[in-house]
């Protein structure tokens, strides 16, 4: 075994030895910290934010510690609690030492211990650093064999799609484009000059719209540059490898990272269903390597509830406020103990007497007749308080003259002092956990467990807040309320909701308050003429509906019931979008006309192309030509040809895109001598592959 300590000064190992124990407590500290203010965040992309800089403040915490500490030791600073003792060791006679190691031995039996232990503890962190590193290197020699050994270029009408795909997310890098046979699950990989590979599987199993959405996901890795940040936790996994938060947020990092590119995904594709149905049929298929990223990895049923919009409420508020309630205890005790070990054992060493003056000149006389006959010759043990001797004190007699002076026996007078002192101290009143807990019982709360007090107590539920909600009928229990309470539903939103004819359960007022459906929003539907429910009223403040956007929309003809609105707003089809399609297109589309317009990509500048090139295609037609790849190119392309059935038919320029007419085919028919194309006599000799 490589001896890694034998590189490094004694200063610079004691140093990095206590830098990597303290971050134990530092490490629970700050994941501590993370859990309890991601749980009261509804964003993604913030949770993402919060669990990076964690990482980055735990990786940036064992630097500053091992500064301070090496720092410390080159001006002069104990390192630890043995040179507390040697410091008062150099001050003292050369007998004053002795009677120091007498008194102590079991403190330096620990301290000399622990110094021996710290070497030990550097070398195992190399060697697990070493370890971890081949990991990564495995990792990405694995996907160089995906990347070099194992991928093909995709299919011409496939690659259109990703570019387009591609542009829509405003990507100007360089993408190359693969599909495996060794991959179940679309994945992405490379940092500089990333790959897309688009497995067999998905290709063949996935409908155009799934697959859409699954390429869109990857994309949007690309996009965010997460091979960077992915590479910036596989070296904070491998230098902090011995700390179980270090990997929790780490995962915590991967699984808000996918959250943030599912809602990107969706966001450019609009197939929040097939997206989901797409989820579902990949749960099976996880042959991805660590370092590279598929849109299948993390857990399938959190991803899929969220995108739907389902989720545990009450099992996550629950787990979120006990967890951040363990770590913070964790941390706390864990830094108590870490800081009891720096200072050495409780008991301090025995301070050394004040010595007469002659004693200087010669100390072994002094101390052999220091000691009465019929006393006892082991002194009681020295006040807490450690004092550094005073040589020029002549005798107990003077400690008028230097109070700091401790004398080797303590007068009889002290003992009684103290204990006169304890016998005039009042009774402790009782604590305030007593009272809180009858209070508790007042209001209806009996039994309660230590978690639960701590719970409650923790997220501020007090016992006027359970009268208030008891007294509204609601008969909750202790999760029920502390879930109330993180989200803040108050007695009064309550009252102010019921008002509204919206008597539901404590899950629904929840809900609705998560999302911020307040009284005047519901007061704002209800001007409209809209009567939603609760989950109705969630899904409209989800999505954004805003009495704005629907007086906008019904001012433009545009009217329906909370599901017609949730679905245009979804569907990004906003009073813009409207005006400007019906600009170009010179007709009323329908909501559900627009909606299909939009999730297929159908822009106002699409429509004005395609109007310049001499067609007037129905919305329908719009729909289908952008579904099979009719761009304007494509349409100016085949007008060139010559042919007569590209003229002004919508129709034949969707057939023919289907069966694979390009303008390139229609000139080699030319070139070998079929004069007078159709239509028709295209698709037939594309048919029977004439020019293969």
């Amino acid at each position: 075994m490589i001896d890694f300590a034998a590189w490094f000064s004694p200063n610079v190992l004691r140093s990095l030895g206590w830098a990597l124990v303290h971050f134990i407590w530092q490490g629970l500290a700050l994941a501590a910290l993370f859990s309890a203010v991601a749980s009261i965040c509804r964003s993604a992309s913030v949770r993402y934010v919060l669990a990076l800089t964690t990482l980055l403040l735990m990786l940036t915490a064992p630097v500053l510690t091992f500064t301070m500490i090496w720092y410390g030791s080159r001006t002069g600073l104990p390192l630890e609690a043995s040179s507390t003792l040697a410091q008062q060791g150099a001050g003292l006679p050369e007998a004053a030492p002795a009677l120091a190691d007498q008194g102590a031995p079991a403190l330096q039996h620990t301290q000399t211990l622990r110094g021996d232990m710290l070497p030990w503890l550097v070398e195992a962190w190399f060697a697990g650093i070493v370890l971890f590193g081949l990991r990564a290197a495995g990792g990405l020699m694995v996907v160089e064999h995906l990347r070099h050994k194992e991928s093909t270029p995709v299919s011409a009408a496939l690659l259109e799609k990703c570019l387009a795909l591609q542009r829509q997310l405003g990507l100007d890098r360089v993408i190359k484009y693969c599909q495996s046979r060794r991959l179940d699950a679309p994945a992405v990989i490379g940092w500089f000059r990333p790959v897309v590979l688009l497995p067999i599987t998905a290709l063949t199993g996935l409908s155009e719209q799934q697959l859409e959405t699954v390429i869109a996901h990857e994309l949007a890795h690309i996009r965010r540059n997460d091979c960077f940040v992915n590479f910036l936790q596989i070296v904070a996994e491998s230098l902090l490898f011995y700390h179980p938060a270090v990997w929790w947020v780490s995962k915590r990092i991967r699984v808000e990272r996918e959250n943030c590119c599912d809602d990107a995904a969706v966001l450019a594709t609009g197939g929040v269903l097939e997206y989901a149905r797409a989820l579902a049929l990949m749960e099976e298929w996880r042959a991805a390597p660590a370092l590279a990223m598929a849109a299948n990895r993390h857990p399938l049923l959190a991803r899929v509830a969220r995108l739907l919009g389902v989720s545990d409420l009450q099992g996550g508020m629950r787990n979120a406020g006990v967890a951040a309630a363990i770590l913070c205890l964790a941390a706390a005790l864990a830094g108590n103990s870490l800081l009891a070990l720096t200072q050495g054992p409780s008991n301090p060493p025995l301070t050394a007497p004040a010595l007469p003056a002659d004693a200087v000149q010669n100390p072994a006389a002094h101390l052999s007749n220091s000691t009465p006959s019929g006393r006892d010759t082991n002194p009681p043990r020295a006040t807490p308080t450690m004092h550094k001797p005073d040589t020029e004190t002549a005798s107990v007699g003077n400690r008028e003259k230097n109070p700091n002076s401790v004398p080797w026996t303590i007068p009889t007078n002290d003992f009684t002092d103290n204990a006169q002192e304890n016998q005039n101290k009042k009774a402790p009143e009782p604590g305030k956990q007593e009272s809180f807990i009858a209070a508790m019982k007042a209001a209806g709360l009996e039994n309660l467990t230590v978690d639960q007090l701590i719970m409650l107590k923790t997220q501020g539920v007090t016992p006027e807040y359970v009268r208030g909600i008891h007294d509204l009928g609601l008969k909750t229990d202790v999760n029920e309320l502390v879930g109330l309470k993180i989200q803040g539903v108050t007695p009064e939103y309550i009252r102010d909701m019921r008002a509204l004819g919206l008597d539901v359960g404590t899950r629904e007022f929840v809900g609705m308050r998560i999302q911020g459906v307040t009284p005047e929003y519901v007061r704002g539907m209800r001007d409209l003429g809209l009567k939603p429910d609760a989950n109705e009223l969630v899904g409209l403040k989800i999505q954004g509906v805003t009495p704005e956007y629907i007086r906008d929309m019904r001012a433009l003809g545009l009217d329906g019931g909370a599901g017609e609105f949730v679905g245009m707003r979804i569907q990004h089809v906003t009073p813009e979008y409207v005006r400007g399609v019906r600009a170009e297109l010179g007709l009323n589309p329908k909501a559900n006309e627009l909606i299909g317009m939009r999730i297929q990509g159908v822009t106002p500048e699409y429509i004005h192309a395609v109007r310049a090139a001499g067609l007037k295609p129905s919305t329908q037609q719009l729909v289908a030509m952008k579904i099979h790849g009719v761009s304007p190119e494509y349409i100016t392309a085949l007008q060139k040809s010559g042919v007569p059935d590209f003229k002004g038919d919508p129709g034949n320029y969707i057939t023919a895109r289907i069966h694979g007419i390009t303008s390139e085919f229609i000139e080699k028919a030319r070139q070998h001598g079929f004069q007078n194309l159709d239509l028709e006599k295209l698709i037939a000799l594309q048919h029977e592959k004439a020019f293969d």
